[in-house]
């Protein structure tokens, strides 16, 4: 699963996505339950960006008493059944999450994990299949797509050892338009397909020591 990348900047959005930046700001990187841009379609065949909160169910929707969980990302294989994906992935809620990289856990050294930061060697930004709702405030929160990676070069090597290996869906460039005017749920399956690992790349992106508080 993913749930730390780095999203496109705002001038980036107008000059590789075709859409006007949002409105609203939003952090240089990425974690669950922060503002991040997605892309999607306005209905008459055109693109537009809007911020939503990463997370299908933010924190602050969760009622009281009810356990918290993780909705960054969503499985391709059980999207239709799910309370918290099912909804729109029937109504073809359909997105493209903007990013440069994203991140992901990496244990061959050891116990302990260490973050790696993946990309796509030819493209600088690219887009991740992604999933919208709205909330009766107007606000947009979002969840991204996964399929399993066992046999996949690049991506097998990633989350902890004796889970099972997944990965984010990138939706390559000329199929952007396909996905966000998908309103099929068993078409848009047919995107759900690993990235060729050939056209990837990775490497260790530790995260930087927390600053000791002083007195």
């Amino acid at each position: 699963m993913c749930n730390n990348y780095i999203p496109v900047q705002a001038n980036l959005l107008c000059d590789v996505y075709g859409v006007e930046p949002p409105p609203l700001d939003y952090p240089p990187e990425t974690w669950p339950d922060y503002a991040a841009p997605i892309i999607m379609g306005n209905g008459d065949g055109a693109r537009q960006a809007l911020v939503g909160t990463f997370g299908m169910v933010p924190k602050t929707r969760i009622p009281p008493g009810v356990a918290k969980v993780d909705t960054t990302n969503a499985r391709s294989e059980t999207v239709g059944e799910k309370r918290s994906f099912s909804g729109p992935w029937r109504k073809g809620q359909l997105c493209l999450v903007p990013a440069t990289s994203f991140y992901e856990p990496n244990y061959e050294a050891g116990p302990k994990s260490v973050r790696w930061r993946i990309w796509l060697k030819d493209e600088p930004e690219f887009a991740m299949s992604g999933l919208w709702r709205d909330w009766p405030d107007g606000a947009l929160s979002f969840t991204m797509l996964t399929i399993n990676s066992d046999k996949h070069p690049l991506m097998n090597r990633f989350h902890a050892p004796g889970k099972e290996k997944r990965m984010i869906v990138i939706v390559p460039r000329a199929e952007w338009d396909d996905w966000l005017t998908c309103q099929d749920p068993e078409r848009a399956r047919s995107f759900m397909r690993p990235y060729p690992p050939e056209l990837m790349d990775a490497e260790p992106a530790p995260r930087a020591p927390r600053a000791k508080a002083t007195e």
